[in-house]
């Protein structure tokens, strides 16, 4: 039995629901019809719209800065026939304090539904998670009514874990009740100001309202950096604020007397991250100690997390709108994948068999006896398989010896410095941007100008483009971010629709693809061979694209 306002809710979804597949049955009838024409959308007509904040033109590519949950679907009502999309939207993680990896968006099935009108019937979709919220962002998908074909698992070797130190914690048992006092005296302070939730992660650009103005679990004092954001949003600062302010640890005695036995030889990442991003004072090479109390000798070698090491990808289609694939190839070039495009260099196609003896590819080798050894060779390359890695060496070591010279699965390493600064030069770097640390093994300080915290390997987003989009195809990407992926689609030949709601990214994502546009014209060989490849799938069509 569900309350009168389960019944209301339950309404007004249904009511959602029946106006995206209205607008889904309107614009594939307009599109039959002759009404629409396959093309990534009407920029003169889509940049009067409020909606829009800028439109900008680059080569094949179309980048649109505003709200892409706004966006998209307008872009859907002004012609936009999509073929595919990829995209690394927010994990919803509140990463690095972000207000945008925690605002709910990717969670939303409305996000995904206003994609699927923007495809074409039998396009694919392809969306990066985080390995904790990724249940979230794939039931949007499904709830917003694309089908779920598969899981994607792209596995890499540079992650770090943000583990508690349990007996660390344990010794640090005298400051938190002081700790704990000196927050709430804060936070209480900070309610009694009337400074909204709202108007804090708006200022500092993160979600440390909750922690700035609770009474209850995770207190914290404002850094310096935070509370100067929102000092014109308050009123006179008494001097004890500003004291907590300025002081905000209370230093452990028992932590300073754990018995040292080393250091490290090098800055741990967690340590450097803390004191980019959160103001506190960590000191360059850190201290190996061990547990002082007894209680925390019990509990040594405890801690709360495991090492991150893939991110998963939800693999889903928009449903045909003919009776079979065969016919919905035919009609709208969507709902296959392009496998012969995809297969992953290698000598190993058959799988692994027992003693060298050939294998099948569904044939399960499990028991004591298995030998792993190589199957017959295949010149065109291994099957593409639902699991990707970046090649890194401990990534490779949890593979069989045997199998480590001739990998079995695509892989792209992460991106380097580098990769994120091409096409940037003479741009605003800025320091303590970005997570080196967290992605290239440079220290999070260096000044850079792409400054995007979670920035995808070019080779890695080239090949997911490859695989699901027609030569020549239009790709979509709702969270641009810096603009990976349409440099991937500029150089696979397709083109490309991008939004992005930061104009900062905006800016880095267009110089990065402008920086792309001009590589691959300068490639003549490239330019033939995609143009091809065009001619072949749309023999009278697009025609040449650069």
């Amino acid at each position: 039995m569900t309350s009168d306002n389960d019944t209301t809710y339950d309404a007004a979804d249904n009511s959602a629901r029946c106006y995206t597949e209205a607008i889904g049955a309107i614009r594939l009838a307009g599109v039959k019809a002759g009404r629409f024409l396959p093309i990534a959308g009407r920029p003169d007509e889509i940049r009067a719209s409020p909606l829009v904040e800028d439109v900008r033109q680059v080569g094949p590519a179309t980048l649109y800065l505003g709200d892409s949950t706004r966006i998209v679907p307008l872009l859907a009502e002004q012609g936009a026939w999509i073929d595919a999309c990829v995209t690394d939207p927010p994990y919803e993680l509140g990463f690095m304090g972000k207000g945008w990896d925690s605002s709910g968006v990717a969670a939303a099935w409305e996000t995904w539904g206003g994609v699927r009108i923007a495809l074409k019937p039998g396009a694919h979709l392809v969306a990066f998670a985080g390995s904790r919220t990724y249940h979230r962002i794939a039931k949007a998908i499904d709830d917003a009514g694309f089908e779920v074909r598969d899981q994607l698992m792209w596995i890499y070797g540079s992650g770090f874990p943000k583990s508690l130190d349990v007996a660390k914690q344990i010794d640090k048992v005298d400051t938190l009740g002081p700790r704990r006092d000196r927050a709430l005296r804060f936070t209480a302070w900070m309610r009694s100001t009337g400074i909204t939730s709202r108007t804090i992660n708006r200022v500092t650009a993160s979600s440390m309202a909750s922690q700035y103005l609770t009474d209850g679990e995770q207190p914290e004092v404002a850094t310096r950096e935070m509370f100067e954001l929102m000092r014109p949003h308050l009123p006179e600062v008494p001097e004890w604020i500003e004291g907590l302010v300025d002081a905000r640890t209370v230093e452990s005695e028992n932590l300073k007397k754990r018995p040292v036995l080393g250091t490290h030889d090098k800055e741990a990442h967690a340590a450097v991250w803390r004191a980019q991003y959160q103001d506190d004072h960590v000191a360059p090479v850190g201290k190996i100690t061990a547990a002082f109390s007894d209680d925390a000798r019990r509990w040594e070698g405890w801690g709360t997390a495991l090492k991150p090491s893939h991110e998963p990808v939800c693999f889903a289609r928009k449903p045909l709108s003919e009776a079979t694939v065969a016919a919905n190839v035919l009609r709208w070039a969507t709902g296959a994948i392009n496998v012969d495009g995809a297969r992953v260099e290698g000598r190993f196609e058959s799988g692994w068999s027992k003693s060298g003896s050939p294998a099948s590819e569904n044939r399960a080798l499990s028991g004591p006896n298995t030998e792993w050894a190589p199957a017959p060779d295949n010149p065109a390359g291994r099957w593409p398989a639902n699991v990707l890695h970046d090649g890194s060496l401990e990534v490779l070591e949890a593979f069989p010896p045997s199998a480590r010279d001739a990998i079995r699965f695509f892989y792209a390493a992460k991106a380097g410095r580098e990769e994120r600064e091409e096409g940037l030069s003479g741009s605003r770097a800025v320091a303590g941007a970005g997570v080196g640390a967290l992605r290239d093994g440079t220290r999070t300080g260096n000044a850079r100008a792409n400054f995007h915290p979670t920035v995808k390997p070019v080779d890695l987003m080239r090949w997911l483009v490859r695989l699901v989009t027609p030569p020549g195809g239009v790709v979509l990407d709702p969270f641009m971010g810096s603009g990976t992926t349409g440099i991937a689609a500029v150089r696979e030949g397709c083109r490309f629709v991008g939004v992005e709601q930061s104009p900062e990214y905006f800016e880095i994502a267009a110089a990065r693809i402008a920086h792309a546009q001009r590589q691959t014209e300068r490639e003549p060989d490239l330019v033939r061979e995609i143009t091809a490849a065009v001619r072949k799938v749309r023999p009278g069509g697009q025609g040449d694209l650069f």
